[in-house]
């Protein structure tokens, strides 16, 4: 109860206060309402943050990918001790690379399951162990154990293919070479080989067997890409084809310098310090080039670094025969082969058995019908020639097709199309006897393609296809070349040459000597200052490169070849009709490697518009440019920009203007080009952006540039295009004309002079519109300097008062100072007075209590009333009643003094 009443006082204290002050009532209405906000939306926390959804699997159940999908790194080791060889995933369920990469990787568990153990691991899971210990910054993360050994990182294309080739080369980092073949097998691939030399026969792990295994596993960690292939030889015999004698010996082979061996005595043969030295010196001349899939600058580095032969091709990491490989790898052997090295030929000419073997097992057919499709046929001028038998073999005769302006790599036309002139007929067989070729086989029913440029035009090839036949033959045997027949084929080339070769008419019959053609690219690396770098490309991964260059996107076969020099700014395209084989490579290198190269510039191209016709602004393109610009009846006016130029958008409303005042005349073209997507000859090129050109009808060398010190206006432009104009040379048009031309004329005259006026009148309108636009900016800016003006009256005012609210503070504070310090002083002296207070009241109490009781005592004393009080009593009594009457002046002087 008591309680109760205590809540009603303070209730109507306060709302007795209230209503003495309103400000209260809103403050209080004010507290009440942000408590209740914050209760509010403190209840409804709950339903903005709550726990993340537990992970779900992230593999399938009946997947071979044991699926950590909770994070628990720490089980990791237990299952690690199930299989020597294993791969771990670290992926995020949210990751698109991670999605993408989960059917890769389920594809190759599933192919080895029972060699390889696949272990996936959640390492975003925030409670899981993985996400706690794994600092990864990018998912998926792929590592590799080999016995305890790792982790090795993979870092290659996220393909089952390459995962797939990596993880066969993990488990088997060395290959076992006991054959002399299997070491020319060994020794003739493109990469650099380190070998080792070991005997088996007293231990199954001979001293330093396991650190080359090591030292081989130590290259994969490093370079993941294989560079360096390590391989043992088990055979005495097969060591000494290398001069390789002691057991235990590490070599290295290289095909332009000398192979060397690790020096036991400088090093020790540490698996580090193996590796590190096949690293130091391995030799390579050709580079596989893998960019990932964000921005990468690994295309732009190797450019710099001189002269590029980029080949694209599809490539199989998984195949056991590359035969293109093989044959870019007898190309690239052959161009840097400078000092004729004694172990390139021997690995040109084990190529060569190999690929005659290969060419024994297949059909002699089967390459002809599977590109068949690829390749149309070009109408060309072909002629069919009969050689005369020279050669002393009875009933064997050669048939020859002859075609003029073929290109290499495709078939030539069939007999029966339409002659050529006599001219371009005799000076073709000219040249055909001046090479002084032949191609001659004994009995052999496929047919035989060869291409040689022409002398006289060296943008153009003749094509000879030839096959043989009995002597006695009938009209019926002379057909048309069958396209299977026509079909050019690298493999089948057996070309034979002599000292001599006869004429049609000539019937002499003379025996021939026959060998082999030398190839001219042995060496050609050192005998040019334009040295290529061979670069391949898997064009299943980088096909988007190749489009970029110059390759067609609708491409049935993928393959393409291209040169880049950027310090000479060249870029060479491969024709793509021809076959990506040995003899193009080699004839795209001979013609780039020639002071005067044959080869066309290949000039990128943007995209046209449909329609035209209707702008104002022609837009031009690489296509386009001799047509629109080099047109002999059109004054054209040329405009370069590029998208990313801020200055050529600003011009953009003058060179408007300019296309509108000569939109009806059809004698000039207003026209621009974007150089940044379109390329052009090198005498069309300019050298800043944005530049005007303007070409002349009937003098297109007569170019002119609009002048880099005169403004971009459109009255300059005009007289610009006028003043190069006239400077042509015209007839007069009355010369030969009657009385009704001349009228015709003189009316086309006055409908010129008409237009102009009304031209010219547009012109001093829109010059009368810029002048009052120039007097309402002179009045806007006069209005804002004047308000520029009062701002800065006002702002020196405001910095008056401020000084003086800043002096008037500092008076106050002083002040404030003064008396803070002077209460302080008072106040200690009231605690004085309060204490010497304290004590006199003490006192004064005890003195009444003293007093009262002397007056008891005098009262029932037993003395009379009238004996006298002793005389110390008596003084005593004095004096505390003087201290009393000092003490009461005191106080009542400091009072007044506070």
């Amino acid at each position: 109860m008591i309680r109760l009443q205590r809540h009603w006082v303070w209730i109507s204290h306060t709302v007795w206060q209230m209503a003495r002050r309103p400000e209260y009532v809103c403050g209080a209405v004010a507290v009440i309402c942000t408590l209740f906000s914050l209760r509010l939306a403190l209840s409804r926390a709950k339903d903005v943050v709550k726990m993340a959804p537990p992970p779900v699997r992230f593999f399938s159940p009946n997947s071979p990918v044991i699926d950590l999908y909770m994070g628990q790194l720490d089980q990791v080791e237990r299952y690690c001790h199930v299989s020597e060889v294993y791969v771990i995933l670290f992926y995020a369920p949210w990751c698109g690379e991670s999605i993408s990469v989960r059917e890769e990787i389920d594809q190759v568990a599933m192919e080895l399951r029972d060699q390889v153990l696949f272990i996936a691991v959640n390492c975003w899971w925030h409670q899981g162990k993985c996400r706690k210990q794994m600092n990864l910054f990018y998912y998926p993360v792929i590592h590799l154990y080999q016995r305890r050994f790792g982790p090795i990182e993979y870092k290659g294309p996220l393909t089952s293919a390459y995962i797939h080739d990596f993880i066969r080369r993990v488990m088997s980092p060395l290959q076992y070479i006991s054959t002399h073949s299997i070491l020319l097998d060994f020794l003739s691939h493109y990469e650099p080989g380190v070998l080792g030399y070991f005997e088996f026969n007293s231990s199954p792990q001979p001293p330093g067997y396991l650190t080359l295994y090591v030292s081989a596993l130590h290259a994969l960690k490093r370079d993941y890409q294989g560079t360096i292939r390590f391989g043992v030889i088990t055979s005495k015999q097969v060591a000494e084809k290398i001069s390789v004698t002691n057991p235990g010996t590490i070599y290295m082979h290289r095909h332009f310098n000398s192979s060397i061996i690790f020096p036991h005595e400088v090093l020790n043969a540490t698996a580090v310090n193996i590796y590190s030295w096949a690293f130091e010196n391995r030799e390579t001349f050709i580079h596989w080039l893998r960019p990932h899939g964000s921005k990468s600058l690994l295309l732009n580095n190797e450019l710099k670094k001189g002269p590029a032969l980029l080949l694209f091709f599809p490539f199989s990491p998984l195949a056991e025969k590359q035969p293109l490989i093989e044959e870019i790898t007898e190309v690239a052997l052959k161009y840097h082969n400078c000092n004729n090295s004694k172990s390139v030929h021997r690995v040109l000419q084990h190529i060569e058995e190999a690929e005659q073997a290969d060419h024994k097992d297949q059909a002699t057919d089967s390459f002809a019908h599977v590109v068949e499709p690829f390749f149309q046929m070009r109408k060309t001028c072909c002629n069919s020639i009969m050689l005369p038998q020279w050669n002393r073999i009875p009933q064997i005769l050669n048939i020859c097709e002859l075609c003029i302006n073929q290109t290499v790599g495709m078939r030539p036309s069939v007999v029966h199309l339409r002659q050529c002139s006599s001219i371009e007929i005799e000076a073709a067989l000219d040249l055909f006897y001046l090479r002084k070729r032949t191609f001659f086989h004994l009995r052999s029913n496929t047919v035989e393609c060869s291409n040689f440029l022409s002398y006289y035009n060296p943008f153009n090839y003749y094509t000879v296809c030839c096959r043989t036949l009995d002597s006695s033959f009938n009209s019926e045997q002379i057909n048309p070349f069958t396209p299977s027949e026509l079909c050019f084929r690298a493999e089948q080339k057996h070309w034979l040459i002599s000292d001599s070769f006869p004429h049609v008419e000539d019937r002499v019959s003379t025996l021939l000597e026959l060998h082999l053609i030398q190839s001219n690219i042995t060496g050609l690396s050192c005998n040019t200052n334009k040295t290529l770098n061979f670069y391949l490309m898997d064009s299943n991964l980088h096909w988007r490169f190749a489009t970029r260059l110059g390759a067609n996107e609708s491409a049935q076969v993928q393959e393409f070849a291209t040169i880049i020099d950027l310090l000479d700014e060249v870029h060479y395209v491969l024709d793509q009709r021809q076959i990506l084989d040995k003899s193009s490579i080699e004839n795209i290198i001979k013609n780039y490697s020639r002071t005067y190269s044959p080869l066309n510039r290949y000039l990128i191209a943007g995209t046209t518009s449909q329609a035209q016709e209707n702008y104002l602004i022609a837009e031009v393109t690489t296509q386009t440019f001799d047509s629109i610009v080099l047109d002999a009846e059109k004054n054209v006016l040329l405009l370069y920009y590029t998208q990313w130029c801020g200055f050529c958008t600003v011009l953009n409303h003058v060179f408007i203007q300019v296309a509108r005042l000569f939109h009806a005349n059809d004698g000039i073209i207003i026209a621009r080009i974007n150089v940044a997507k379109n390329d052009l000859p090198w005498e069309y090129m300019v050298d800043r952006i944005p530049t005007i050109l303007f070409f002349p009808r009937n003098r297109k060398d007569l170019s002119m540039k609009y002048p880099d010190d005169l403004p971009f206006t459109v009255p300059n432009l005009v007289r610009f295009i006028v003043s190069h104009s006239t400077q042509l040379v015209h007839q007069d048009p009355f010369q030969s004309c009657n009385p009704d031309c001349i009228q015709k004329a003189a009316a086309l005259q006055k409908d010129r002079i008409s237009q102009l006026e009304e031209e010219l009148q547009r012109l001093r309108a829109e010059m009368q519109a810029l002048h009052q636009a120039e007097k309402q900016m002179a009045l806007q800016l006069s209005a804002a300097r004047q308000e520029e003006h009062q701002l800065k009256l006002h702002n020196r005012a405001l910095e008056e008062k401020n000084e003086k609210l800043k002096s008037h503070n500092e008076k106050l504070q002083d002040l404030y100072n003064q008396r803070n310090a002077e209460l302080a002083e008072t106040a200690e002296k009231l605690s004085e007075i309060t204490a010497v207070s304290e004590k006199l009241l003490k006192e004064n109490a005890l003195l009444k209590t003293y007093m009262a009781s002397i007056e008891e005592l005098l009262e029932e004393n037993t003395y009379p009333s009238s004996t006298p009080i002793p005389a110390e009593e008596e003084a005593l009594l004095t004096s505390r009643s003087e201290n009393n009457a000092e003490t009461e002046s005191f106080s009542s002087h400091d009072t007044h003094t506070l």
